[in-house]
Parts: C-alpha cells; structure tokens; sequence
C-alpha cells in the first residue's frame, strides 16, 4: 500500500530560524505557491495519480483559489493546521483554536467536512499526547502526525509501529497512519518525503520501498522548486535539509510515480481491515 500526500504550504515555512517562524515577517517574501502548485498538479496529472493535501489555514485565507482548484481537481484536502505551529510549542487551548480556524476555512471554501490532519514537523510526540485528543474532538477521523522514530522535532520513537494503526487515549480512538521508515543495523532509517527523499539515491529510495508493504509519502510544493531564494539566515544545517536535491528532485518523484501504484487516504482507509490493525495504547 503506497499512500501519496503533500504538505501543503510556502517555501518559506520553514523551522529553526527566528525570521521564517515569525508570522510577521511571511509577507517580505515572495510567494511562489502558485507557480509550485502548478507544478504539481501536471506531474499529478501526467499519472492520473490521485492524492492528499494537507493545506495550511493560512494559505486557504490567503490563496482560497489554490483550496478550490485542489478539490475542483477531485483532490481530498485535510489541515496542516493554520499558522505552521509545531504543536508542542502550543497550549491545549492554542491547538485547539488553531485546529477549528483551519477547519473552518478549508471547510467554509470547500464544502466538505475536514476529517484528515498532519501536524507540521509531526509535532505530535510523547510529550503533547493530548492532541490526539483534541483532533478527536474536532471530528478528526485521521491523524498522520506520527514520526515512530527520533526526529528534529521530537518525533515518536515509542510508537514502534510504522504502520497504519488504532491509537487509544484517554477514552479516544482515532486512526493512525506514521511515516514508515527502513531499518538498518537496527536503527529507522525514513526515506519516503521531504528532505530525505531528496537526499537518498534514487536508487536505494526504490530499493527499500520494494521491501515495504507500506509506503506514506510525504512532499511539499518546495520540494521541487530549484530556484527558490535561499534565506541567508538560516543555520548551515538547516540550510542543507532546506536545500539538498533540490535540481533532481522532480526528476526523481516523476520516477517514483512511475515505478510504483499510489492511493490517497480515503482509498487506504477502505482498503484496511482496521478490526486487524495494530492497537496502540498511548
């Protein structure tokens, strides 16, 4: 089961830099969604390949007509939250808002119930649990924030179970679908978006999907841009995860929509016998 989804935001939504983190500063740069959303949506179309949007609030109040032509195309759309907060940076009561103004936005243009959501830097950890109640609550019926293994942003490594799965919390259940990872020497090596698929050969990214009977990709609009502007502020190593590979990238995604047959969420949930799937007490 390979899963095809995006994060839906700017180029410069970035983390670890004062500059891109202050929402205030968003407007001294240029937007270039369009152009990115473009893009991907002829790749995406060259396949018939269909997939998710997790859209940013911020984008839908901003840019309504990229939410429309996504659900206009027959794309589903689920929230990556409304500001890009990482979620253990905020309160109970900041998430939740946070949550309801980007439902309500997507919801109010598209006319379709949100019932997916990836939280940015999949936020979620093992520290801030409770959101998975408040997505609950929220008439969330899917969460793909799950990273089962260290991460830049604290990540899940208790988790353990990179596959889709039944989380139980505090008198909730919600399903779950964590990024999936290869293991070497013992350790979770992930691979399938963002910046890792960047940096692997191509090569060894086909290699280990092969032997993976589940695959959730994840990509954002800039991660096939190569001639974004560079933020000077930014730290070296930021720098390098914000930048590596970038000029093959596209190249190389056009590869894997060619190598391999993917589904979006709504299709992976019917083709799950969720009686069977993993039950994961948190």
């Amino acid at each position: 089961m390979n899963i095809l989804t995006f994060d839906i935001e700017e180029w410069f939504h970035l983390f670890d830099n004062s500059f891109t983190d202050d929402v205030s500063q968003w407007g001294n740069y240029e937007s270039r969604i369009h152009s990115n959303m473009d893009r991907l949506f002829l790749l995406l179309e060259k396949k018939n390949q269909m997939a998710t949007f997790f859209c940013l609030g911020w984008i839908a109040e901003k840019y309504p007509d990229i939410i429309k032509e996504i659900t206009e195309r027959g794309y589903e759309i689920g929230s990556h939250t409304s500001m890009h907060t990482l979620v253990y940076r905020q309160s109970a009561h900041q998430f939740r808002e946070d949550l309801i103004r980007s439902v309500k936005t997507i919801e109010d243009i598209t006319g379709k119930k949100v019932k997916y959501f990836r939280a940015p830097g999949f936020s979620i950890t093992e520290n801030n649990k409770w959101a998975f109640e408040i997505l609950s609550g929220e008439g969330i019926e899917i969460d793909c924030s799950v990273f089962p293994a260290a991460h830049a942003y604290g990540g899940f490594p208790s988790y353990k179970v990179p596959l889709p799965s039944i989380i139980y919390y505090n008198g909730i259940t919600i399903k779950e679908f964590p990024i999936n990872y290869h293991t070497i020497f013992g350790k979770p090596v992930i691979y399938s978006g963002g910046g890792y698929f960047r940096l692997f050969p191509y090569a060894l990214i086909r290699c280990w999907s092969h032997k993976s009977d589940y695959l959730m990709s994840y990509f954002h609009p800039r991660d096939f841009d190569p001639d974004q502007p560079v933020i000077e502020e930014l730290s070296l190593s930021r720098r390098f995860k914000s930048y590596v590979g970038l000029k093959g990238a596209e190249m190389k995604f056009d590869k894997l929509l060619h190598d391999y047959d993917f589904i979006d969420i709504a299709k992976a949930d019917t083709l799950i016998d969720w009686r069977k799937a993993p039950k994961v007490q948190l």
